[in-house]
């Protein structure tokens, strides 16, 4: 990674923007698995702008590497004013190009990041988004890896 990219993702680890649950939020999407290590949960608000329905404030939790943190962090910043449909559009990259370009090796940070937000405004339509009572709880995720985890291993020898 490039010093310019290393000192931005250290910035956003030591002061990271939107970081934790949000209680009020009318969106959420988690994407990852503990069985790989990275989880991403994204919440989202929103409110009515100019006749629109626009994000008033997205945040996150993340369980990954420094990289994914960063690219969350920026990302929920850049989502404040977007439609569903805006956000919906845009693309890992779009995502993180604050951050500047990720190496090969992390481009899955902001592809997690992507997964979340489009988990959160998809659900089961493409116009609506997931609310957040029908969405599982990280702990329920965790579970549900721990099940698949322990089918796997009750087939073994």
């Amino acid at each position: 990674m490039n010093d310019d990219l290393e000192s931005k993702i250290e910035e956003a680890i030591k002061n990271p923007r939107n970081l934790g649950e949000m209680k009020d939020a009318d969106a959420v999407g988690t994407v990852g698995s503990v069985d790989c290590g990275d989880m991403l949960r994204m919440w989202i608000k929103f409110k009515e702008e100019n006749g629109r329905q626009v994000i008033d404030r997205a945040t996150f939790q993340s369980f990954g590497c420094q990289t994914a943190i960063a690219v969350a962090s920026v990302a929920t910043q850049l989502l404040k004013g977007k439609t569903a449909d805006e956000a919906k559009k845009m693309s890992g990259e779009e995502l993180s190009a604050s951050l500047g370009p990720l190496p090969p090796v992390k481009i899955h940070c902001a592809q997690l990041v992507e997964g979340a937000l489009r988990n959160a405004l998809e659900g089961e339509g493409a116009s609506v988004p997931n609310r957040k009572e029908n969405a599982p709880t990280l702990l329920e995720q965790i579970a549900g890896s721990r099940k698949k985890m322990k089918i796997v291993l009750d087939r073994e020898p």
